[in-house]
């Protein structure tokens, strides 16, 4: 396990009420109704805002992957992350996948790109080794 030597950044929220419930940041900049997923309820589910921060990251990931090629990422650049929760007997479990286009890159250039991010995405290491990742270049 990797310890920090510099943060950068804390997020702080406050959730309650479980998935049915709110959650808010310190800042006031999130201030959400949660649901469980496959509800009717108003809000959004745990798995959706994974998802988000995960594909934002490693866009900024594939970002910095692309300076070292000395390729520039295309304006259009987008990554569809599905984030799914499952069961394995009585367990829960996630598993993911991560659907990245990269308009007008090389095919080998972008599964460069696509690989050296995974390598270096926060929510990648977090995940590594924990549950099934794919990813997938569309």
């Amino acid at each position: 396990m990797s310890t920090i030597d510099k943060v950068l950044y804390t997020a702080k929220t406050h959730t309650s009420g479980g998935r049915d419930g709110a959650a808010q940041s310190s800042d006031g900049r999130l201030d959400i109704q949660l649901s469980s997923p496959g509800s009717a309820g108003k809000g959004t589910n745990p798995e959706q805002l994974f998802a988000a921060g995960w594909s934002a990251c490693f866009i900024g990931a594939m970002g910095l992957a692309a300076r070292k090629l000395k390729v520039s990422l295309p304006p259009d650049v987008a990554v569809d992350a599905e984030v799914d929760l499952g069961m394995n007997g009585d367990a829960y479990l996630l598993a993911a996948r991560l659907n990245v286009s990269l308009p007008g890159v090389d095919k080998d250039v972008a599964r460069s790109i696509v690989e050296s991010a995974h390598q270096t995405c926060p929510y990648s290491k977090a995940t590594r080794g924990n549950i099934d990742v794919t990813l997938n270049l569309v």
